[in-house]
């Protein structure tokens, strides 16, 4: 099998040049590469070149224009990463009988309510991050290639930044936090994605009718103030230098943030439909949390 792994080098690309690797012959590129081969997706077209040159069995897309707030300030350069290249590529593996494996979000629902999402729930994305990767969903679907979509929310991975390095580091700086308590989700681990992910492809490979959207995410649920006492506390009794004490964690609406782009209030996900297609067990965030920190403080 011909797996063409695109974002090689974010969150999630990382770990799937791991999981993918013993797929098949996998070649993975990220916006760097320009030539020969190209895996930047402001540039759809020669993109479409780079598929009819591989001839891929399978697409894997893990690359996106993420910087949410950024993405308010520059919405074509948004909508070309996220939604018009998808659906090109899309398009060019319906031409060549190839699988394509995209990564969505949930930022394409309004946030509204507490019930976990479905995915046949109504969509209502707040932001251009939102519509864009929507429409990119959208695209993939109209191109009639054989695909899964996969959404997903609050990843983060050992490697590079995310939500609880920037903690652990404040909380060694600081006597006092403050973070958002009425954002509610699961924080998502890269490698657990990358995992389903490499999971999943064989099963649909050998039961095309599963192909489909899913929701894909850690199990229970935490609001950013109580992943970030989670982080905190797991570090102090980890033995490291923590100065914040818990109660000193203060927990804040949304809006005592300024931020660009609005962010949903629920981002919780239902996984049934993922689970019980692919007879998978999604371990609970907390689980997720501690290996990464076990990672990342070197114990």
């Amino acid at each position: 099998m011909r797996i063409l792994l695109l974002g090689k080098d974010g969150q999630v690309g990382w770990e799937l040049q791991r999981a993918l690797a013993p797929l098949g012959d996998l070649t993975a590129l990220d916006r760097s590469d320009t030539m020969p081969l190209c895996g930047d997706l402001s540039e759809p077209q020669r993109l479409v070149e780079t598929v009819r040159r591989l001839r891929p069995d399978v697409i894997v897309n893990a690359a996106a224009h993420t910087l949410v707030d950024q993405a308010e300030s520059e919405p074509d350069l948004a909508r070309a990463v996220n939604a018009t290249a998808p659906g090109a590529l899309g398009r060019e593996a319906a031409a060549c009988d190839a699988w394509v494996v995209h990564y969505s979000t949930d930022y394409v629902f309004d946030g509204t309510g507490s019930a976990p999402w479905t995915e046949d729930d109504p969509t209502g994305p707040l932001s251009v991050y939102g519509r864009t990767k929507l429409e990119g969903e959208q695209l993939i679907r109209a191109s009639g290639c054989r695909h899964l979509i996969l959404r997903t929310s609050w990843v983060y991975a050992t490697r590079g930044n995310n939500f609880a390095r920037t903690m652990l580091r404040l909380a060694a700086e600081r006597d006092s936090l403050t973070v958002i308590e009425d954002q509610h989700g699961a924080p998502t681990g890269a490698d657990l994605l990358a995992d389903v992910t490499a999971h999943a492809l064989l099963a649909v490979i050998r039961r095309p009718e599963l192909a489909g959207t899913y929701h894909v995410a850690a199990s229970g649920e935490t609001t950013w103030h109580g992943y970030a006492r989670f982080v905190v506390e797991w570090a102090r009794a980890a033995g490291q230098p923590i100065k914040v004490q818990p109660e000193a964690i203060r927990a804040v609406p949304t809006t005592a943030f300024v931020t660009a782009a609005k962010r949903p209030a629920n981002s919780r996900l239902a996984t049934g439909k993922l689970r019980h297609a692919f007879n998978l067990v999604l371990p609970d965030w907390q689980t997720g949390v501690g290996r990464m920190l076990t990672e990342v403080l070197g114990r």
